[in-house]
């Protein structure tokens, strides 16, 4: 195996293990078995197998912090960033599905020095999403009768369910489920028409 792929072996391993036993029941003795690597390669890439964890969930929010980032760069109007945002969140959510599945059924069992990790970076792409959220009600185009921490709790309740119920292999692609669980979030955003005007 050559060096460079090592770090991504044990990952790929890691997430196998995890979801066929789960992470309370595989040691690092496994891992390292699975990956034909030894304890010391592992401790070269990881610290333990905490860390084997966030990993899983910081290389999926590190590639959607990334999107975020050229999406918003692009200057778009705040309704198409926003819907552009949460399409990409469904989708890289469902191509790293079996990832966030694994992630989100064992991060109760992280150190709490990893706990706060994670909470801090989801921390720092929920303030980014929201200040597009907080931008649309000042412009207008979103509803100001809900505080935007509601709006922004309301989408990632989205992501995080898509391993109870979503089927790769089922009727809607990837792309189908973003738009429709968009659109819905979106219609959600706008203003309530004036009371007893047309709709």
């Amino acid at each position: 195996m050559k060096t460079m792929n090592i770090k991504e072996e044990l990952a790929r391993v890691s997430v196998e293990l995890f979801s066929s036993q789960g992470y309370a029941k595989t040691s690092v003795q496994q891992i390292v078995d699975a990956a034909g690597v030894t304890k010391g390669a592992l401790y070269h890439y990881f610290n333990s197998k905490d860390d084997l964890l966030f990993d899983i969930y910081d290389r999926i929010l590190t590639l959607q912090h990334r999107n975020l980032d050229e999406i918003i760069a692009r200057g778009l109007p705040v309704e198409q960033t926003v819907r552009l945002v949460c399409e990409d969140v469904i989708v890289t959510s469902i191509e790293w599905i079996r990832e966030g599945s694994v992630f989100f059924r064992s991060q109760h069992m992280l150190s709490p020095d990893r706990m706060e990790a994670v909470k801090i970076r989801r921390r720092q792409y929920g303030e980014v999403f929201g200040s597009l959220i907080t931008r649309g009600r000042e412009e207008g185009t979103f509803r100001n009768d809900i505080p935007t921490a509601v709006l922004v709790a309301n989408f990632f309740a989205n992501p995080h369910y898509l391993s109870f119920w979503y089927q790769p292999s089922g009727a809607l692609s990837k792309h189908q489920v973003a738009k429709q669980l968009t659109d819905l979030y979106l219609a959600g955003l706008r203003p309530a028409p004036p009371e007893g005007s047309a709709e």
